[in-house]
């Protein structure tokens, strides 16, 4: 019998997970001051690549002017950097 059947699968792999692209605060100083960030406009200038459908925004890198940030989850630390410089994350649900 071949090893890969003599060795039990160990875990498990969800087949319908929902993989998100990630995105650094310090990616998002291309915008212009006071500018509307959505997923779209992420993949029109390149930021996200491929054929991922949702959109994580993380807090590395620094940013110097506020912006309206609109994506599918924030960590902790990306929403107060944006939020202490007067703009807004808002959470956009995704589609089922």
């Amino acid at each position: 019998m071949p090893l890969q059947r003599r060795v039990p699968k160990r875990g498990f792999h969800n087949p319908c997970r929902k993989s998100a692209a990630v995105v650094n605060l310090g990616q998002l100083e291309i915008f212009a001051s006071g500018s509307e960030v959505t997923p779209e406009t992420l993949k029109k200038h390149g930021l996200v690549r491929g054929k991922e459908e949702r959109v994580k925004i993380l807090g590395d890198g620094s940013l110097s002017k506020p912006l309206t940030v609109k994506a599918h989850g924030f960590s902790l630390k990306a929403k107060e950097k944006i939020e202490a410089l007067g703009g807004k994350a808002e959470l956009v649900i995704p589609h089922a």
